[in-house]
């Protein structure tokens, strides 16, 4: 269970982080570099997720041998 846990709060720091370093871009005035930034941090969530969601299915496929 503790994975699970880890890894929600990974997620957050990785969405906190993001939203301090774009809230610094758009105060000066590179909101260019905020919109890629916030992009980036999307992708790295996603990716993420991704696995552990193909970790998921692996552990189904285990359990009723498929």
């Amino acid at each position: 269970m503790m994975p699970e846990v880890d890894l929600i709060f990974k997620i957050a720091g990785v969405g906190v982080l993001i939203l301090l370093l774009n809230i610094l871009f758009k105060q000066a005035g590179k909101d260019e570099y905020a919109y890629i930034l916030t992009l980036v941090g999307v992708v790295v969530v996603f990716i993420v997720a991704i696995q552990m969601i193909q970790r998921f299915f692996q552990e189904v496929r285990a359990v009723f041998g498929l």
